[in-house]
Order: structure tokens, then C-alpha cells, then sequence
């Protein structure tokens, strides 16, 4: 059973447990998601609530058009800047480095922030930019570690990038990605893309860690919950941090955002573990970065 060389030392029954990056920086094991979280009273609201219920780790993007209501919250919720850690991403459009550090600049004002924790590139080759993706990562990324190396982020990663892609950023960057954020749940485990991150000390986050609908349909699931009694989306939640993944799970229901952080009272059994790791393809599968159509 795979299990991530990032939880060594890493006790999963406290709450406040974090990953260390491979630059030294702590993150915590579970983030807040907003991709598709309305900007205005649904962003700020959900954020602020998931600040309250226990949540120190929020990820946000340029293309979830909501920076602003995350960072009103953040700001709102009276919870110390430096508890918080906070992600945000560089969408496609943008293809040079002074698109890179004005995009940068943009969201740091959109945030209200002097600095963010973590900075992505949002995905690998935008269709705008084929078949030109190695170059334009370069210079994009060439940006990004420039802003590192300024201390305007704390840590710089990538999303969505497969090995070709990974290896391609690796013969020129002079700071290995800290994370990779890419679909990761039972249903789509992407074993290749995490070992060649395992291997190079990139951790893997999980958006989408419930896949979709589908998930809550499963009797399979139905019958772990029951074991447990847990939730469907707590299993499989904890079953992401088994194996050193890091979850983002995303919801505005305040009942739900409180129970999907609800995961460090109880371990899944190994067998159990194996189990789900058998449903690929059960609740859908990731898009080809290389032939997305933004």
C-alpha cells in the first residue's frame, strides 16, 4: 500500500498536523477549497466559517474569480496572518514573466496581503499557448521563483502537470515545485504523477478528493461509513491523508465544511484502505491537461 515518505513524523490523530515541504515550510494536511465557490456573500461566508470551525489552510486562484471574499475573510475572521496559509494560482492566460509578476501583484491586492504561502501555476498547456507549454512555463515559472526568492511567497508549486510536464520544468528551475496539485481520489489515483513527486520531493494535493456526485452512490462506501460511523466523505477524506495526500475538500454548507474537517479521531484498517484503492474509474477520471480546451 503506498504510503507518502511527507508522513514521516506526521501524527494523523491531531488536528493540527502538517506536511513539511521540501523547502522547510509546514502546511497543513487539509485545506479549505473554493474552486466554484461564488464570489461576494458565498466566498466570504464559507471562508470565514471554515476559519472558525478550525480550517488554517486556505486555496483560492485567479481563475475562481473569488480572491477578494477569501481575503476579506481571512481578514474578518481575526485569526492571526501567520496561522493561515494561503494559496493562489497563476491562470493561463498568462505566458511571460512580467504577465506572471503583474498577475501576482494582482491577486496579492485582490487578497489584501503582503505575501502569500503558496504560489501554483494553475495548469500545464493552456489551449492559448500550444504547442508552445515548456517555454511558457519557464518564463512563468522563472517569475515565480523570482517572487520566492523576493519573500513575496513562501513556497512555489505547480497543478495539473503530468511527468513530461514535471520533467520539462526540471531541467531549468533553479527551485523544485513544492506541490503538485492535481485530481486525486480512489477513483483516479494518478500513481505515476505522484511517484515521479514522490521521487522528487513534491507533495501531491488532492483537489476534487471527493470526485463527484457519484461518490455517495457507492455501496461500498456505504458499508466503510457504516464500520466507522462516519460520513462517505470523511472515509474517504481520511483515506487521502492514509496515504500522504493532501485533501482540498470544498463545500459552502456549514454543517459540511465542520464535518470535512472531522478526521483525526479515527484511522481506516489497512484492508479497508485497499479497498477503496480498488474503485479507479468508480467516480470519474481526471482531464488530460494536454488537451483541455482553456
Amino acid at each position: 500500500m503506498f504510503k507518502s515518505k511527507f508522513l514521516e513524523g506526521v501524527d494523523l490523530s491531531k488536528s493540527n498536523a502538517v506536511y513539511t515541504l521540501n523547502n522547510g515550510v509546514k502546511i497543513p494536511v487539509v485545506g479549505f477549497g473554493t474552486w466554484q465557490v461564488k464570489d461576494g456573500e458565498e466566498a466570504y461566508h464559507s471562508v470565514l466559517h471554515a476559519l472558525k470551525v478550525g480550517y488554517r489552510h486556505i486555496d483560492t486562484a485567479e481563475a475562481y474569480r473569488n480572491e477578494e471574499s477569501v481575503g476579506r475573510a481571512i481578514k474578518d475572521s481575526g485569526v492571526p496572518r501567520e496561522e493561515v496559509f494561503i494559496t493562489t494560482k497563476l491562470w493561463n492566460k498568462h505566458a511571460t514573466y512580467e504577465d506572471a509578476k503583474k498577475a501576482f501583484e494582482e491577486s496579492l491586492k485582490k487578497l489584501g496581503l503582503d505575501y502569500v504561502d503558496l504560489y501554483i501555476i494553475h495548469w500545464p498547456n493552456p489551449y492559448m499557448h500550444r504547442p508552445n507549454w515548456e517555454v511558457r512555463n519557464k518564463e512563468v515559472y522563472h517569475a515565480m521563483e523570482d517572487l520566492y526568492f523576493e519573500g513575496k511567497v513562501r513556497a512555489i508549486g505547480v497543478s495539473n502537470f503530468r511527468v513530461h510536464h514535471l520533467e520539462a520544468l526540471l531541467k531549468t528551475a533553479k527551485v523544485v515545485p513544492t506541490v503538485n496539485q492535481i485530481f486525486v481520489n480512489p477513483s483516479d489515483q494518478q500513481e505515476e504523477v505522484v511517484s515521479f513527486g514522490e521521487k522528487h520531493g513534491i507533495l501531491t494535493e488532492a483537489y476534487s478528493p471527493l470526485g463527484t456526485g457519484k461518490i455517495f452512490e457507492l455501496t461500498e462506501l456505504n458499508v466503510l461509513a457504516s464500520k466507522y460511523q462516519k460520513s462517505i466523505g470523511q472515509i474517504v477524506l481520511r483515506w487521502s491523508l492514509e496515504h500522504g495526500y493532501l485533501p482540498l475538500p470544498k463545500s459552502v454548507t456549514p454543517s459540511r465544511i465542520k464535518e470535512n474537517l472531522e478526521l483525526f479521531d479515527f484511522k481506516l484498517d489497512e484492508d479497508d484502505i485497499l479497498k477503496l484503492d480498488e474503485l479507479h474509474g468508480a467516480f470519474g477520471l481526471t482531464s488530460d491537461p494536454d488537451q483541455v480546451d482553456w
